[in-house]
């Protein structure tokens, strides 16, 4: 098996089919989010693809950091500040979006952080795990592949941790 095969490559186009498809299946569903929070960095794009497909323009952001570095991660994830004030949620229907759902464990504690404030909170990957501890309610495709993003799969044009720019 080719390393092309044994990832899954998401280019911009087929992104571009993933936010339909997902919007669609809101949608379907008949659900009729009031916001769409999204998980920052890898949810952001997915965020605002879903804000424009389901005219929502109540969009925010949630910054939750779970990697401290290569091979080095937290027991469990954390929210940054500024997280939204959950008063601010109250009564709403929610769409959380993130890239994807691996361990899962950075959408429960957004899912956790809005449950018993939002009215209803629901939540959207673009790829989804097959250990996930937490199951999205839209999915775009499930897999157990290593997963290339368009955003990420080139390194940054510089190096913030002290190294050259590329």
């Amino acid at each position: 098996m080719s390393e092309q095969q044994e990832r899954e490559i998401l280019t911009y186009e087929l992104f571009g089919t993933a936010v339909r498809d997902i919007a669609q299946k809101v949608v379907d569903s008949g659900y009729e989010p009031d916001i769409v929070l999204s998980i920052a960095r890898g949810g952001l794009a997915l965020g605002m693809g879903l804000g424009y497909a389901l005219d929502v323009k109540n969009l925010s952001a949630v910054n939750v950091e779970f990697y401290t570095g290569v091979n080095e991660r937290l027991d469990v994830p954390i929210m940054l500040p500024p997280t939204p004030a959950a008063v601010d949620l109250t009564g709403m229907k929610v769409l959380i979006a993130d890239d994807v759902a691996d361990t899962g464990k950075t959408l429960e504690i957004v899912h956790d952080f809005c449950e018993g404030h939002v009215a209803e909170a629901r939540t959207a990957v673009i790829f989804e795990k097959p250990w996930t501890v937490i199951n999205a309610d839209y999915v775009y495709k499930k897999t157990d592949r290593w997963i290339d993003f368009p955003w990420s799969s080139q390194p940054p044009l510089v190096d913030r941790r002290g190294g050259q720019a590329h």
